[in-house]
């Protein structure tokens, strides 16, 4: 359990850095994140407190599709969002072209290890994962037809809001499923198994019996 929570904080706290260094370098941003920074820009809140908001929003839609909330569920939503504040308040936005390039690529692999390790953690998806699986247990479609019309939606949203969209939000949506398909079993924390009962006294001291 200790190591379970560990890794829950961490994957969030280095979540929203990853995030922030994927903004800052300004070649496109991943869907949700082009959703938020529209939001963000429309409204004058900063982007991570409408990332905070959008992933409350998105929670309450579980709710038709009797997803159930974990811990790592309410982490996500209340976590991320600051932390991606935090990341951009650390990491200046007039970087060269090259510390750009370098930024996105370290701010996404970032993301995929930290993504391994808050959903190695075992206390729940986020608010976007979940909405994508209850679509997917509510309607039968594969998984990723619910995820393309839903992050369609978002990123078209976000980018009449003003969001960036760009060569990054392509990159992002080709990359992130391979490297979070190496991270999660790599950090995956063991289920504990039950114990084998124990053999009566009996069973023990008898010779085995051929069959």
């Amino acid at each position: 359990m200790t190591r379970r929570i560990i890794q829950l904080f961490t994957g969030m706290l280095l979540y929203g850095i990853a995030i922030a260094m994927i903004v800052r370098a300004g070649i496109g941003i991943a869907p949700w994140d082009v959703f938020g920074q529209g939001v963000a820009m429309k409204t004058g809140i900063s982007f991570g407190l409408a990332a905070v908001v959008i992933g409350a929003v998105v929670l309450l839609a579980w709710i038709p599709l009797r997803q159930k909330p974990g811990i790592g569920t309410l982490c996500n939503v209340l976590l991320v969002g600051p932390a991606a504040d935090l990341g951009l308040w650390l990491i200046p936005a007039d970087l060269p072209f090259w510390g750009r390039l370098l930024l996105f690529a370290g701010g996404l692999l970032l993301l995929g290890t930290a993504s391994g390790l808050y959903i190695g953690a075992r206390f729940g998806a986020g608010p976007r994962d979940g909405l994508m699986t209850g679509i997917h247990k509510r309607t039968g479609w594969p998984i990723w037809v619910g995820r393309t019309m839903v992050e369609v939606t978002v990123l078209g949203i976000g980018w009449l809001l003003g969001g960036n969209v760009g060569v990054g939000t392509v990159l992002f949506a080709v990359l992130i499923g391979p490297i979070c398909g190496w991270t999660i079993p790599l950090f995956r924390v063991p289920e504990r198994t039950k114990p084998e009962p124990l053999e009566s006294a009996e069973e023990a001291t008898s010779p085995p019996v051929p069959r």
